[in-house]
């Protein structure tokens, strides 16, 4: 429910009131007047509905004040041979209503206590700044750079928005296999960016499954086996600590390449036909380039394109929360967050300041310690 009503809900409410008001003017009045009068009145009044029963007039409907004053006199004198134009059932039904009404009222909690208004202001700031960012993003970046605790869906309320999170499915075999040897799995994978001038190029990225941390990319705009064997090469030096090497049925991956990158000491790791999943890691990277990235940077060459993911590369590696992580960073570069006297205040003697990424598409935020 709404905490704040609309205008014609006010306007209705306080119609109801004043008019529950002057019935409750009446009937005081009504009480000031003597026995042998009221009964004559009551008796003249009745005389003059059965004429209006007679004729087959249709009352008209009763409206809230109607309903609210005549379930409160009912109590106060046997109302079912006073009945005309209402049903007993009517009557039972609006008391019912008023009861629940009643209760709704006195069972009310007040609920937790709103957030500073500096941190609500806060909150849509980063919101602002970072079209992007969803509310577990903002909420793992203000606990990881500023210290301060705020659940997700804490934000969406302030943000007003938000969703079902999807979890993976736990029955699949591969998954514990990926988990249980994410540390020495290297996932890659193509993605295909159009430039300004519609030509097509080639993004080439290896990841790191355990840490999430992107250890080579690179650009190309005519992908061969002989370019991808050199990428592996920078990647996997002689004293690597990786096992494995994940990528799908591409026909860029042939028998020759894989045989190539196993003498580099890793063990290769194909998909199962027309399975994305299984590569869901590298999959996800190349979803977080696009949405965070790509999707609203327009590359004019091979070389602009190669500056624009170097630049995120090294945001998403030192600078983006990953929720997978804990939330964590891939390679946390700044010291640890001061311990702050309250979860929803900055520490004593910091300020914030926030460093903008890709021209202002992204920003970092963290906390400097104010001059004395």
């Amino acid at each position: 429910m709404s905490s704040s009503l609309s205008f014609p809900a006010v306007v209705h409410c306080l119609r109801t009131l004043s008019l529950v008001a002057v019935d409750l003017v009446r009937l005081v009045a009504l009480a000031a007047r003597p026995r042998a009068a009221l009964v004559a009145e009551n008796l003249f009044l009745r005389k003059q509905l059965a004429l209006f029963q007679e004729r087959k007039v249709r009352p008209r409907r009763a409206d809230d004040s109607t309903r609210w004053m005549m379930a409160a006199l009912s109590q106060w004198f046997a109302w079912r041979n006073a009945l005309v134009n209402v049903q007993a059932d009517t009557l039972l039904r609006w008391h019912r209503q008023g009861f629940r009404l009643f209760w709704r009222w006195k069972s009310k909690t007040a609920g937790r206590p709103r957030l500073p208004k500096n941190l609500q202001a806060l909150i849509r700031e980063v919101a602002a700044d970072n079209p992007t960012w969803g509310q577990e993003r903002i909420a793992n970046e203000l606990h990881l750079k500023l210290g301060i605790l705020v659940s997700s869906r804490t934000v969406a309320k302030y943000l007003r928005r938000g969703g079902p999170v999807r979890t993976p499915e736990p029955k699949q075999r591969w998954l514990p296999f990926v988990h249980n040897h994410a540390k020495g799995i290297v996932a890659c994978d193509f993605f295909v960016v159009m430039t300004a001038t519609f030509r097509i190029l080639y993004v080439f990225v290896l990841m790191e499954v355990g840490s999430r941390r992107t250890l080579h990319h690179n650009v190309t705009a005519r992908p061969t086996a002989e370019w991808t064997l050199q990428q592996f090469r920078e990647t996997l030096p002689g004293n690597h600590p990786y096992r494995f090497v994940l990528h799908d049925r591409d026909s860029i991956f042939s028998q020759e390449l894989d045989k190539a990158v196993t003498r580099l000491g890793v063990r290769v790791l194909r998909t199962p036909v027309r399975a994305p999943k299984a590569n869901a890691y590298c999959e996800r990277l190349g979803g977080s380039l696009r949405r965070e990235c790509l999707d609203f940077l327009i590359p004019l060459s091979e070389g602009h394109l190669r500056r624009i993911v170097k630049e995120w590369a090294f945001h998403y590696n030192r600078g983006r929360p990953h929720s997978s992580l804990g939330p964590g960073i891939p390679e946390p570069s700044q010291e640890p967050v001061p311990a702050s006297d309250h979860r929803h205040k900055l520490p004593v003697g910091y300020r914030l300041t926030k460093t903008p990424v890709l021209g202002g598409l992204h920003h970092e935020y963290r906390l400097v310690k104010e001059a004395a």
